[in-house]
């Protein structure tokens, strides 16, 4: 059983940066591309980045361009999201999620086998 567990929520003032970093339990599991999700109070799980090992493609929601920043280790089976210029509306639960093989996209849930649990990201003013 493939297990993704993420670190490094928690609450930062409007402006700051957090890192979230996510890392795949299972030693012979291989990923495709790996990606994030948030979810805030009330909304639904919504597209934040993802990253696809073959050519290091990116891609990432219009939301976050150029404040986030979506990097990895293909061997180590992690990714990390850089959190910059953070706002309120940022505030959500955020998920990692892994893929083992290509889809025809990565930014919407169904692309993705494996999740974590979340990391609360708190943005307060």
């Amino acid at each position: 059983q493939v297990q993704l567990v993420e670190s490094g929520g928690g609450r930062v003032q409007a402006g700051g940066s957090l890192r979230l970093s996510c890392s795949a339990s299972h030693r012979t599991f291989s990923s495709y591309a790996m990606g994030w999700f948030r979810q805030a109070p009330g909304k639904d799980r919504e597209f934040v980045a993802a990253i696809r090992w073959s050519g290091s493609a990116r891609w990432y929601a219009d939301s976050v361009k150029g404040r986030f920043a979506i990097s990895g280790d293909n061997a180590e089976n992690t990714v990390n999201l850089q959190m910059n210029s953070l706002k309120l509306e940022d505030t959500a639960v955020y998920y990692c999620a892994a893929t083992p093989g290509p889809r025809s996209g990565y930014n919407y849930e169904g692309a993705y086998n494996y999740w974590g649990q979340g990391t609360q990201v708190t943005v307060s003013s």
